[in-house]
């Protein structure tokens, strides 16, 4: 580069015959520059390809990088995807063993019933017959009375549990027919469907909370007549219609007092039918809006029973 200048200024002096040698000097002064220039330019340049290279390479790891953290993220939400399906899976099993628990206890209560219908009929016999003192005949009724007041006892623990009124005596009576009448009044009609409820006439008590609904529908009994055609259902085991039956109270009576009772069985007709997400829904919308219940409380427990 530098010989090429030095010629183009001997070819220039030559031609025009008047350089003089200070021109040249200052010449070669910025030719130099001009040189020192190029250099520092070549020295960036290399500079910036070298940067360029270490990007890359950066690039390159940053990617790698991110593709083992993908693996790592997908591996672990497969995990908690298995664990959350073992668990589920123990709860299903545990809440199978207190379903076949209370099944058994409400076997054991109505062969304790027959069995102390047996017993008091036979006692009434032999009284007639004179084949018992009436002191002995005395002290095994009391027995009978004292073992019957205790299943009674177990049994309404059992309803506490569920959340449901007193289903009366233990021994049923024999079922009764009821026959509309218009003179009955709302609070006659309720509790004379009620009445047929506790004995185990659902499909007369049916009928009735129906009609009541139907003839009273301002009556304060109204939501209460609604909730029990929900719980017939319920025993009867058809969930579905259960859970419908229900949604009427809370639809059709938002300010009665039975609106957390039937969020409760809503939440456990659906755990019956096998659909826990929306049990849970339910139970936490019922802890949520009425926490201080008894319903709250027992849906807040149940709750922590499924996670």
């Amino acid at each position: 580069m530098k010989f090429k200048w030095c010629l183009l200024i001997v070819v220039l002096t030559m031609f025009l015959g008047c350089a003089h040698q200070e021109d040249v000097i200052i010449l070669d002064q910025r030719l130099s520059k001009m040189e020192a220039l190029g250099k520092k330019l070549d020295q960036k340049t290399a500079s910036l390809e070298k940067k360029a290279v270490s990007l890359e390479r950066i690039n390159e790891n940053s990617g790698k990088e991110i593709e083992q953290s993908r693996v790592y993220v997908s591996t672990k939400l497969s995990e908690f995807e298995k664990n959350l399906g073992n668990e589920d899976l123990q709860i299903r099993t545990e809440y199978a063993k207190l379903n076949a628990g209370i099944e058994a206890l409400k076997d054991d209560v109505q062969l304790l019933r027959g069995r102390v219908e047996e017993s008091e009929f036979a006692m009434q016999e032999r009284l007639k017959a004179g084949e018992n003192a009436e002191k002995g005949t005395q002290i095994l009724l009391d027995k009978l009375s004292i073992n019957l007041n205790q299943m009674e006892v177990r049994l309404r623990h059992i309803e506490q549990y569920l959340n449901l009124e007193s289903a009366g005596s233990l021994v049923a009576p024999k079922k009764t027919t009821l026959k509309p009448e218009k003179t009955r009044t709302d609070q006659e009609s309720y509790v004379a469907a009620k009445q047929a409820f506790d004995q185990g006439d659902f499909k007369a008590a049916r009928s009735a909370f129906e009609a009541i609904i139907k003839d009273f529908p301002k009556s304060e009994h109204a939501d209460n007549a609604q909730f029990w055609i929900g719980e017939i259902y319920y025993r009867e085991k058809w969930y579905e219609k259960a859970i419908l039956e229900y949604q009427k109270v809370i639809e059709n009576y938002p300010k009665g007092n039975k609106v957390p009772a039937s969020l409760l069985k809503q939440a456990f007709a659906f755990i019956s039918l096998g659909d826990k997400a929306n049990s849970r829904l339910i139970l936490k919308e019922l802890s949520q809006k009425y926490p201080k219940t008894n319903e709250g409380k027992i849906a807040l427990q149940k709750l922590k029973e499924l996670q």
